[in-house]
């Protein structure tokens, strides 16, 4: 559901002698007063709940600090056009009204989904008139889901926000750098808001739970049926109180709301997790151990019920790209770059797009041929290390770049594998207590087959045909 949704959608009005300035006329326009309510129902808790000041506003502190461009253009210090990205329910509506009310303008509100040329030209046409009137008053225009405007559409907003005939405010879930046309974005602030994490929703529950524009108080929330409800919000505000309502009515609007009464009206059950407790290490560990013993169905059974409890996805990320190393290695060369590109993907788009990367690298993972050899390599080269064997670097290795350098014997006697044909020669790498010492035993599984016979040809040239 777009924001622009959330508000009553003004039918079109026959039009004699011209446009009134105080009415939109435009199809698709959202007026500039609350909308009315059907006769004994309340408009939705969402819609009731709409911070009415920019101290009722939560999240988004790293635009509304003092000083920030976002408080500052709410304030009315510096009206500005803003384009507003980000995830759902997240307030880009609620800012937009806040500018509005701030700058004493007028509020006209345009959905790309079904608004055209015509629908905007006529609402610049009102805000033109508006200026002119013997009180002049300037318009805030809210365009919501702004990148399904075409170019055609953007380009005719160019002039009205050149001119600040209209202080546009458009709003997208997508990067309007690649959504909206770049004369547009050179004449608008482009700012970036955040879902709402876990601290934030919870206030917007206690509020509407307490507040008399919302169940004033009627209700009480238990604590499991809260944690239940900021955990299905996934950081959008207006879908936690979409179903705070649903279950305020299937308890009659008083009472206690417990955590059954949220399952049966949101259709999902809890996951019993607690990420700081013994479930948050029982399924990470149940979920890699899946992977190393090749289950990829099992696997996925504990990506799911993390992705379902909440869990950080970027946690989830984190522990493949430590096991794309640890358990499947050099058997397969591409478990690596595949867990790291979920972890990216995780990052760039998040949840809950981002649970088809998890699960592809999970499956991939789980699918591949498996070995430890790099993690016994380098913990038994560390264990050398530890215990002492750390010998002097052999001179021929040592730098010789610097003056003096080869008096002092350094770099004399190297031998530059590049010059021969086989680019390899026999030279002593280790320090001489580790000559023969082998660190890396490839298995016998997947790319390292190949890997070990090519290994043992390279030791056996390296360390010269009567090496160890």
């Amino acid at each position: 559901m777009s924001e622009e949704g959330l508000f009553e959608v003004a039918a079109p009005e026959p039009v004699h002698e011209g446009p009134d300035p105080d009415r939109p006329v435009t199809r698709g326009v959202v007026e500039d007063r609350p909308a009315p309510a059907a006769e004994g129902v309340a408009a939705p808790l969402a819609v009731r709940m709409r911070p009415a000041s920019l101290d009722e506003v939560v999240g988004q502190q790293h635009l509304l600090a003092p000083g920030a461009p976002l408080r500052r253009l709410v304030e009315g210090a510096a009206p500005a056009s803003v384009l507003l990205h980000g995830p759902p329910g997240t307030g880009k509506t609620t800012l937009a009204r806040l500018i509005s009310q701030a700058t004493g303008r007028a509020f006209e509100a345009l959905s790309a989904l079904n608004a055209g040329v015509k629908e905007v030209r006529g609402v610049i046409e009102v805000a033109r008139r508006r200026l002119a009137a013997s009180e002049p008053r300037r318009t805030v225009l809210f365009i919501d889901e702004i990148h399904r405007f075409s170019r055609t559409q953007q380009d005719a907003l160019l002039a009205a926000v050149e001119d600040r005939v209209v202080l546009l405010v458009g709003a997208t879930t997508e990067n309007p750098s690649f959504s909206v046309v770049a004369p547009l974005l050179s004449r608008s602030l482009v700012l970036g808001l955040h879902a709402l994490d876990d601290e934030s929703v919870g206030t917007l529950l206690d509020r509407a739970v307490a507040d008399p524009r919302g169940l004033g108080g009627k209700v009480t929330l238990h604590p499991d049926a809260r944690a239940h409800l900021v955990r299905l919000a996934a950081g959008d505000g207006r879908r936690s109180l979409t179903a705070l309502e649903a279950a305020a009515d299937a308890v009659g609007g008083s009472g206690e709301i417990t955590l059954a009464d949220v399952e049966r009206v949101v259709d999902e059950v809890a996951v019993r997790y607690d990420r700081a407790g013994d479930q948050h290490y029982d399924v990470i560990s149940a979920f890699i151990k899946s992977i190393r013993g090749s289950d990829p169905d099992a696997a996925l059974h504990y990506l799911a019920r993390m992705i379902v409890a909440g869990e950080d996805p970027r946690f989830i990320a984190r522990r493949l790209v430590v096991h794309a190393s640890e358990d499947v290695g050099l058997a397969d060369p591409t478990a690596l770059p595949a867990a790291v590109a979920a972890a990216q993907a995780v990052q760039l788009i998040g949840l809950p797009e981002a649970r088809i990367n998890l699960a592809q690298v999970t499956i991939h993972l789980a699918t591949a041929p498996k070995s430890n050899a790099v993690i016994t390599a380098i913990d038994e080269a560390m264990g050398d290390v530890r215990t002492g064997a750390a010998g002097p670097v052999p001179p021929h290795l040592r730098d010789g770049h610097y003056a003096g350098a080869q008096a002092m014997g350094n770099a004399v006697g190297y031998v530059y594998p590049h010059d021969e044909r086989a680019g390899v020669v026999t030279q002593q790498y280790p320090p001489d207590e580790l000559v023969g010492r082998d660190y890396y035993r490839p298995g016998g599984r997947g790319d390292e087959r190949e890997r070990s016979e090519r290994l043992a040809r390279l030791r056996e040239v390296v360390r010269g045909r009567s090496g160890s």
